[in-house]
């Protein structure tokens, strides 16, 4: 029993190669009966098609042997051991009121015709920061903001126990009931980046903007050089809740994002731009790693399909010799 996979692919390769010269050696004995009509009076075709032959045996080879790669191996998450200092943070101000379980956000309705929990959109959007961060010197601190600031994760590697947050847990529970005083929340949970070094940190507020605090936010400290402040929730239909009607605010989300020096973006329906990702100062451009074994046989696979591809219509255009190339009489 073969147990490696690359073992498995070689000779997987090596068989279909063989079933493929196989196949074109008894192809090449059938077209020498006709090989003058095909070909016209020299009976061969063009000098560079006489290689295609060992060209299709080699990129079926191709073919197996990276599909075989991708089906025995599984892809692996590379693992990175996070540094003792971290030199990048993100600070997640998370609007924890009773509003934001509510279901009306997403682009569209699931199957059940809901809309998806503002909560759980807005774990969809932040993943794609998430996703951007240097897992080996960011940290990340979420606070939950409601009638005052709770700090829940602080300073984690784990992007994991993040994003499970925004699974629909009830986290409001763990808060006195009353009116979501989001802005003063926020000015006690950015006090904690006072500690980070300037401009070490990305400020992330994930809201509905269902607040009728309007307090000024304090002075923001200088460790926090970008800020976004998302938006959740639709903005033109309300949901009743408590006896009022909610929906993301928008224009007051837009103030407080002016206060933060930052950007509002209203992503109930579309994820955050990449662009406005690529210009946030902690996050870095993705670097190329090295060369696994999936990623060889994902480019054996598409080199070899690409030139398979090309060869029907390239033995249609020119596999024939031309005629200006047959001596005079027989031109």
């Amino acid at each position: 029993m073969v147990s490696s996979p690359l073992l498995t692919a070689n000779l997987v390769a090596i068989a279909c190669m063989a079933v493929v010269a196989l196949a074109e050696w008894w192809q090449w004995r059938r077209t020498q009966r006709v090989a003058k009509l095909a070909f016209g009076p020299s009976g061969r075709p063009a000098v560079w098609a006489r290689c295609v032959p060992a060209v299709r045996v080699a990129t079926m080879g191709m073919l197996a042997w990276g599909l075989t790669i991708l089906l025995t191996e599984p892809p692996q998450v590379a693992e990175v051991e996070p540094a003792p200092e971290a030199s990048k943070h993100v600070l997640v101000c998370l609007d924890a009121s009773p509003s934001m379980f509510l279901e009306d956000a997403g682009p569209r309705r699931d199957e059940s015709g809901k809309y998806q929990q503002r909560m759980v959109r807005g774990g969809e959007v932040i993943q794609a920061v998430l996703d951007r961060l240097d897992a080996e010197n960011t940290r990340i601190t979420v606070f939950g903001v409601y009638t005052k600031a709770v700090p829940i994760v602080e300073e984690t590697f784990d992007k994991a126990v993040v994003q499970n947050l925004f699974d629909g847990l009830p986290v409001f529970s763990a808060f006195e009931p009353g009116p979501t005083q989001l802005s003063s929340s926020i000015s006690d949970a950015i006090e904690y980046a006072r500690r980070w070094p300037d401009g070490s940190a990305l400020l992330l507020v994930v809201s509905d903007g269902d607040s009728t605090d309007t307090t000024p936010i304090r002075a923001i400290p200088k460790a926090i050089s970008d800020t976004l402040v998302i938006g959740l929730g639709q903005t033109g239909q309300a949901t009743t809740i408590a006896g009022h009607a909610s929906r993301q605010d928008a224009d007051s989300l837009r103030t407080l994002a002016g206060q933060l020096r930052g950007t509002y973006i209203d992503a109930n329906t579309r994820h955050l731009p990449s662009d406005l990702l690529n210009r946030l100062s902690i996050i870095q451009p993705r670097v190329a790693e090295g060369v696994g074994l999936r990623d060889a046989a994902v480019l054996a696979v598409v080199f070899g399909a690409g030139l398979l591809a090309l060869l029907l219509p390239a033995l249609s255009l020119w596999g024939a010799p031309r005629l200006d190339s047959l001596p005079g009489d027989l031109a």
